[in-house]
Formats: C-alpha cells, sequence, structure tokens
C-alpha cells in the first residue's frame, strides 16, 4: 500500500453512504459520458446551441438519432432548450458535468 494514502474521512468526496438514488443517478451519468455519440453532442453543445438539424448535419447522423440521444442527456438535466417557432435549440444544462467531460478528453488526448 502507498505510504502517502490516508485512511480518513477527507479522503473520500463524499463523507457518507450513498443512497440509493444517488448512485442510480451517479451511474446514469457516467453511462451518458460512455457512449461515443453523446460525447459528442455535448462537445459541440459546450461550445454554442444547436438545434437537431444542426447536430445531426455536423455529426452526420440522422435527425431520429440525435432526438433520441437528447432526450436521454435531458432526463438526466445535462442539456436544456428554447424553443423558437418550430425548432428546437439545445445547450449544455450543467457545468460540472461539462467540466468533467473536459477532463477526460484533456486526460485522453495528453501525451
Amino acid at each position: 500500500m502507498n505510504k502517502d494514502f490516508k485512511k480518513d474521512e477527507n479522503f473520500f468526496l463524499n463523507k457518507h453512504p450513498l443512497d440509493e438514488e444517488t448512485l442510480f443517478l451517479v451511474s446514469q451519468t457516467f453511462k451518458a459520458l460512455s457512449d461515443p455519440t453523446r460525447i459528442r453532442i455535448l462537445n459541440l453543445l459546450c461550445i454554442a446551441e444547436h438545434s437537431v438539424n444542426e447536430l445531426a448535419e455536423k455529426l452526420d447522423l440522422g435527425q431520429s438519432t440525435v432526438s433520441h440521444q437528447l432526450r436521454f442527456l435531458k432526463q438526466l438535466r445535462l442539456v436544456k432548450y428554447r424553443r423558437a417557432g418550430t425548432t428546437l435549440y439545445y445547450s449544455k444544462d450543467d457545468d460540472h458535468i461539462m467540466n468533467l467531460l473536459n477532463q477526460a478528453i484533456e486526460h485522453a488526448t495528453h501525451n
């Protein structure tokens, strides 16, 4: 065992046992971030809001595929939308998750 590792209450982010709802939400968040299509969508939404059509075009995906992924991300409150006429514009809804995604991308591209 690493001698620098200390078993104390300050080592853990959460000092209390996790309840079932929190465990489920955390696992769903990581599930959302485990899909390449959802990562690509979130990456674009980190930069600016986009309509479903714009996302589909930029990602070379079908509109129904993008809509399905956005629905999943919206249920987790990772994205939100605003309506302009008949068009929905999606944007990021949670900076914590976007920071986590950004750190994962930086880690993956770090040499």
